[in-house]
């Protein structure tokens, strides 16, 4: 296992409490060394940051905003200061979905470590080019775990990403909540990207129980500056972040 990644979470958001966020980074520490990490052979050590203006720039970023207004506001940036990854939590959003911060900083979390610069896929079947996202196809809140009462997101294990070999039924998600189906197999309330490489366009595909309302908010109008946005931003073209002088991550 390679040597633990240093994660910086920093809070930018009006409707979560600085407090708050302890006891929520303390079960996503013990999520990443007891679940994720002998998984996936990646590891992290998380802090937190109060002041903005502090964000090291030698270490990847975990934000903590209100909805993508504000990542507006930001510019949409993509990685950090010195060029590293960059997480996105949309609280305010999460709130109005009725949704929990705690899954929603968990998902962000994993699926960075997993793929730290939004640019891994697969090739899962011949209908096209799927994202390496490890939450997306199993999101659901009330699919997630309790951890010291904090409630963290379920995630796919690598073996969801792999063509199946044998008879033998192998578990593909955290939870078990696909009961041994690969991709683009996905939960009621999850989703997959998929790319076309004859028109160079990404697509959202949803599973069945995600609703009609929420399904064409998120065709219409993608989070600006979330995982979906930006990786459909090339590479060259991707902005770094700068800590700014009243506090923003700018």
């Amino acid at each position: 296992m390679s040597a633990p990644v240093e994660v910086v979470v920093v809070n930018q958001s009006t409707v979560v409490q600085d407090a708050s966020l302890e006891p929520i980074i303390f079960a996503l520490q013990t999520q990443v060394d007891r679940d994720f990490a002998p998984a996936y052979g990646i590891s992290a050590r998380l802090s937190f940051v109060a002041d903005a203006k502090t964000l090291p720039d030698d270490k990847w970023w975990l934000a903590v905003l209100d909805d993508s207004d504000q990542a507006n506001a930001l510019g949409y940036h993509d990685l950090t200061s010195a060029g590293l990854p960059l997480g996105k939590v949309f609280a305010k959003s999460d709130l109005a979905f009725g949704d929990a911060v705690s899954v929603t900083m968990s998902h962000e979390l994993l699926e960075m470590l997993a793929d730290p610069f939004i640019n891994l896929c697969i090739i899962a079947d011949d209908e096209g080019i799927y994202a390496y996202e490890v939450g997306d196809p199993v999101e659901n809140d009330a699919l997630g775990y309790l951890i010291d009462n904090v409630r963290v997101s379920d995630f796919v294990l690598p073996a969801y990403f792999e063509p199946a070999s044998g008879t033998t039924r192998v578990r593909t998600d955290f939870v078990d909540a696909l009961r041994g189906a690969r991709a683009p197999a996905l939960t009621s309330e999850g989703y997959i990207s998929r790319y076309n490489p004859t028109n160079a366009q990404w697509t959202q595909i949803f599973g069945e129980g995600v609703t009609r309302k929420r399904r064409s908010l998120e065709r219409a109008h993608m989070p600006l500056g979330s995982r979906r946005w930006r990786r459909s931003v090339p590479m060259g073209e991707r902005l770094r972040s700068m800590m700014a002088t009243h506090g923003d991550v700018a």
